[in-house]
């Protein structure tokens, strides 16, 4: 069995400034995977990460397959963080916390959003952006999973969200964004579900940060099934886009430090762990040689 430690969150600047910027040095890039039986996925994901990328952190929402021990198997460096609640939005904010790169990516785990386009997020950063949305309606962009439904509720939700914070925006409901870390202050991420892309996007357009779209590609999901209720999850999404309207920018800027969520992170990989998380995935089924191979 996995051991569990403490996971401590790095310091976090208060606000979102140039002078808050790296300096000439190369900056550091995360990339944060939440994960939920995911076991079946990972090894499409992870061995297409590319090498610009100096940290992955994986955050368990309590799987109950192999997803941790095939995660460090393919990738031994791997940081395995166990989120403090549930849903995507808590995985995320508990990612959030721990990555300690100074650009962080937002990476799917069933293989919807291709790793192999992460350069082409950070290229945007580096050129003065603050945070990169992806979209699957712009330029060579695309979706082979979204359905006619879910389409026409994002064009809908998209055109209210523009309207209201003055945007123009070709995407919604994608969850492939890149972003500076000081940009986490602005975006307070305190949801629960899949309307975390949308609290995120409105929470960084209503904080004036520089927003730039790049095309992306969303494939399908290569195993299992999604958690996604198009219907309730839209109401979810309809409710985020109105509530943040009216909110204060001034009271989620005081509350900026207090959104941090706590964490357990697993200590580091080594033999002795490896063996005995194998160990103890034999003894629950032996799905790792299924999912691994």
């Amino acid at each position: 069995m996995l051991e569990q430690t403490p996971g401590m969150a790095p310091p976090m600047p208060t606000d979102s400034t140039d002078a808050d910027r790296p300096g000439p040095t190369t900056p550091t890039i995360s990339v944060v995977i939440p994960t939920l039986n995911e076991a079946a996925n990972l090894p499409h994901v992870l061995t297409r990460i590319p090498e610009s990328v100096d940290e992955v952190v994986l955050v368990d929402g309590h799987s109950i397959d192999d997803t941790i021990v095939v995660a460090r198997t393919i990738r031994p460096d791997i940081r395995v963080v166990l989120q403090d609640g549930r849903g995507k939005g808590n995985a995320l904010a508990c990612g959030f916390a721990a990555a300690q790169g100074s650009i962080i990516v937002m990476l799917d785990a069933d293989g919807s959003t291709d790793p192999a386009e992460i350069d082409a997020f950070v290229a945007p950063l580096l050129a003065g952006h603050d945070f990169v949305k992806g979209s699957r309606f712009l330029g060579a962009g695309g979706s082979e999973d979204i359905t006619g439904v879910r389409r026409a509720g994002n064009r809908a939700l998209l055109a209210l969200l523009n309207v209201l914070y003055g945007t123009r925006y070709t995407d919604l409901c994608y969850g492939y964004n890149a972003f500076w870390r000081t940009c986490l202050p602005h975006m307070s991420v305190n949801c629960d579900g899949f309307e975390v892309e949308t609290l995120i996007t409105a929470r960084v357009a209503r904080a004036g940060l520089s927003v730039v779209e790049v095309p992306s590609v969303e494939h399908e999901r290569l195993h299992g099934v999604s958690n996604l209720n198009a219907v309730p999850d839209g109401m979810r999404v309809l409710r985020t886009i109105l509530r943040e309207r009216v909110r204060r920018v001034g009271t989620r800027r005081r509350a900026a430090n207090t959104w941090q969520p706590t964490f357990r992170e697993c200590p580091p990989v080594n033999e002795g762990t490896l063996v005995a998380d194998r160990r103890a995935s034999e003894e629950h089924g032996g799905a790792f040689a299924s999912n691994a191979a």
